[in-house]
């Protein structure tokens, strides 16, 4: 259609719609241009290299999602203000709204900011972020939950406070300063019959209350006094106890703990002067009599230490030579001191502190305790002729007989581990009275003769015949058992 040149001005003039032109800043679509030029601007300035930022949500400063229709409105308004300026103005601003912005638009969005995700798409730990101080970004700050404020206040019942003792968790005390508050926290202590919780508490106690109040009050709480005794001893606290046995009036266990302070002395002259303190001590009738032999054993000790320990530098005597002493006699058990003598002094005379004989008089050695440990050192020694002497014995007729107190199948056990020769092993297999039992033992150590005759005594055929197989061809043992199995004068039963 050809229209002339004043209907086209009428029906641009008519129309609801305006023409555009560069100069007109105030039409709507002028708007919506800034408006997308804004919104692109913050595109190119986050930037969104990764398919992952569309689920990231974008904050302005202002705390509205950017992008979002109030933020756009906001930002069309702000815009809007300044298009009644020039166009030299507006290119001003344009330019400050791009290189110089008055409210940077913060780099995290609250999603990334707990994901750890920075606006170039990495990703980094939370602490990373939070010392990040080259861009000013804020997160709101989380409350922590009232029960963790519980945990470091005071304000806990005695109820509560003893149950966080029982769990193991802090738990302050200083807070309980009267006596009665104090002594309440122990008896609920008690109750729950917890000793661990009863002990900390007695603890507490310890250092805050004075010796006499503690004691007079533990005094008719015996659960708590009993734990209060066990942990000094487990702490080794003497001074705090035996004051507290004082206080008490228990007399024996106080003299039994100041025995106890013997064992925290090293030099033996020391130790042996305490021991003579500790003998008038009131000790019950069995145990004075254990603090005096430990006493008088302690000073034989010092007296062969001293004499054995000069032998032995001068090189002297034969058995310190062949066999030299491995360690100090001094502080050792009663019986190691009876090994001892028996290794080194067996023939010294009775007289002699050093003497085994003496040893056992002074002591009260019973005989089953001596004969063992005698035989155990000349076993080790193998002198042979002082353990057979140890066991003969004669009778009021002259007639001697051999007896061993801790039975003779005992006696070949020892014999053997100390690697006795097969003619001792068998003498004494052969003493052993039940017939099993020495058959056993005779099998066990390889005692052939002993097995052949006793099964020739039990007339048991079938036994020698089995044993025949255990013996080396063509030995003697051998042709002994050939011998008895064809003698006409043994009726075997079977």
């Amino acid at each position: 259609m050809n229209r002339t040149k004043g209907d086209e001005e009428e029906y641009w003039n008519s129309s609801k719609f305006k023409a555009f032109t560069f100069d007109d800043e105030d039409d709507e679509l002028s708007q919506l241009k800034e408006s997308k030029r804004a919104v692109n601007s913050l595109r190119d300035f986050v930037g969104d290299d990764d398919d992952d930022d569309d689920d990231l949500e974008r904050v302005s400063w202002s705390g509205e999602p950017v992008g979002s229709i109030s933020w756009t409105i906001k930002e069309t308004a702000g815009n809007s203000g300044s298009t009644h300026e020039g166009r030299e103005q507006k290119n001003r601003n344009n330019f400050s709204s791009y290189g110089q912005p008055s409210k940077p638009i913060s780099t995290y969005s609250l999603s990334s900011f707990f994901k750890g995700r920075t606006r170039f798409g990495s990703f980094q730990s939370l602490s990373d972020a939070l010392s990040d101080t080259s861009a000013k970004s804020y997160a709101p700050e989380l409350g922590r939950p009232k029960g963790e404020y519980r945990d470091y206040s005071n304000d806990w019942s005695l109820s509560d406070t003893v149950q966080r003792l029982r769990k193991g968790k802090v738990c302050s005390l200083e807070r309980f300063r009267s006596l009665q508050d104090k002594l309440q926290l122990l008896e609920e202590a008690v109750s729950m019959h917890d000793g661990n919780v009863i002990t900390a508490v007695l603890i507490f106690l310890k250092r805050t209350l004075s010796k006499e109040i503690l004691f007079r009050e533990l005094e008719v709480r015996q659960v708590a006094l009993r734990h209060l005794i066990h942990f000094l001893k487990e702490i080794g606290d003497q001074k705090l106890l035996l004051d507290l046995f004082r206080f008490l009036d228990r007399t024996e266990e106080l003299a039994l703990s100041h025995y106890q302070e013997h064992l925290n002395i090293q030099d033996p002259e020391k130790r042996k002067e305490f021991l003579k303190t500790c003998i008038g001590l009131p000790f019950s009738a069995e145990d004075s009599a254990h603090i005096q032999d430990h006493y008088t054993l302690l000073e034989r000790q010092i007296i062969i230490e001293t004499i054995d320990r000069h032998l032995e530098s001068a090189g002297q005597t034969e058995i310190f030579r062949k066999h030299p002493r491995k360690a100090s006699i001094l502080n050792m058990p009663l019986v190691t001191t009876l090994f001892y003598s028996c290794f080194y002094h067996y023939t010294e005379a009775e007289g002699t502190f050093s003497s085994p004989i003496n040893l056992k008089k002074t002591f009260k050695i019973p005989d089953k305790q001596y004969v063992l440990t005698a035989l155990a050192a000349r076993a080790k020694l193998r002198a042979w002729h002082d353990v057979d002497a140890l066991f003969t014995t004669k009778n009021w007729l002259g007639y001697t007989k051999k007896r061993a107190p801790i039975g003779f199948h005992r006696v070949v056990e020892i014999l053997h581990k100390n690697s006795a020769p097969v003619q001792i092993l068998q003498e004494y297999v052969n003493l052993v009275e039940d017939v099993d039992t020495k058959l056993n033992l005779a099998t066990k150590f390889k005692c052939h003769d002993v097995v052949i005759d006793t099964c020739r005594d039990l007339k048991d055929r079938q036994q020698l015949v089995a044993y025949r197989s255990k013996v080396d061809k063509g030995s003697a043992e051998e042709e002994k058992i050939d011998a008895i199995l064809n003698s006409a004068q043994i009726r075997w039963k079977n």
